[in-house]
């Protein structure tokens, strides 16, 4: 069981290795959001993501036969990028199921950490059939966010905001599989604050598997939002169903209208996965307005234009 002991313990095991990333304020993002917003940096993160978080907490707590065996993954390309970067750090070979579909930055970014990389067919069921190949073969697999270590790992973002910002009303984050988004409830929960997810409408499974009370498959990969195209994990929907204030949706047109916010704002090019938050606040300024409101900027691994 994942718990606030676990991500603070995985706080001090990343500390050597992971970038206690920056928070921004922007007055003018401030102004035209109608609240007070405090930018979580993980596009600053190592591999340009807060993937590495929770690639570094798992690898750290493999055995050292394990570690020369090398681990395999799927990814559309941050927790490659994660893992392969940790992975070249700890001495550790990583190979990556990466779909055929998958942004050439994101690709180009996982090569630049040595990463093995195999194709494989878009969608949940190609990555489910790979990871079974693997395992059926003996691997071993740190899967991108249902696992424990990942979870802790990925937890640490919120920490280090809310040890810096305490009075921070709430914290939002993306979401895909979930990792990021219970990581960061668990934190939430213990400094009395709010946790939202945010995610596309055409990848709407999160939303709907709190709505049902289980978990929901992948919709098909059409959001531009690239890195949240994935269905919840058992790990991650236990907690998110307990702890999350509400999973909140916004369209792809609002996801690349906040892109371009923030680049204005901050001068900060990010994923649009990563703009799905400031898209909710400006979507819901009911929720919002006049808040404090701690947001992880999950990455900005992307080209300029998209």
């Amino acid at each position: 069981m994942v718990d606030f002991a676990k991500v603070n313990a995985a706080a001090d095991r990343i500390a050597a290795r992971a970038v206690r990333t920056p928070v921004k304020r922007s007055q003018a993002l401030d102004e035209a959001l109608s609240c007070q917003v405090y930018l979580k940096c993980e596009n600053l993160q190592k591999s340009g993501a807060f993937k590495f978080r929770g690639a570094c907490n798992a690898l750290l707590q493999l055995a050292p036969e394990q570690r020369q065996q090398g681990v395999v993954t799927v990814s559309s390309g941050n927790h490659g990028a994660a893992l392969a970067a940790a992975g070249q750090m700890l001495g550790v070979k990583v190979t990556v199921g990466v779909a055929s579909n998958a942004s050439a930055f994101k690709r180009a970014n996982m090569q630049r950490y040595n990463a093995n990389i195999i194709p494989i067919e878009p969608g949940m069921a190609a990555r489910e059939a790979f990871l079974a190949e693997q395992q059926s073969q003996n691997a071993i697999i740190i899967p991108p966010y249902d696992h424990p270590d990942i979870i802790a790992g990925q937890g640490t973002a919120a920490l280090e905001l809310l040890e810096d910002y305490p009075h921070l009303w709430g914290v939002m984050t993306p979401l895909g599989g979930g990792g990021l988004l219970s990581g960061s409830c668990l934190v939430a929960a213990h400094y009395d604050a709010f946790c939202y997810g945010i995610e596309p409408e055409l990848a709407s499974d999160g939303k709907h598997s709190l709505q049902t009370g289980e978990i929901q498959p992948a919709m098909p990969p059409t959001s531009i939002c690239d890195g949240l195209l994935t269905s919840l994990g058992k790990h991650t929907f236990a907690i998110i169903k307990e702890q999350v204030t509400d999973i909140l949706l916004v369209s792809d047109e609002e996801a690349a209208a906040a892109q371009q916010l923030v680049d204005k704002t901050t001068g900060m090019w990010i994923e649009p996965s990563s703009a799905t938050v400031i898209a909710a606040i400006q979507r819901y300024p009911e929720i919002f307005r006049e808040k404090s409101i701690g947001v992880i900027i999950s990455g900005g691994n992307c080209t300029r234009f998209t």
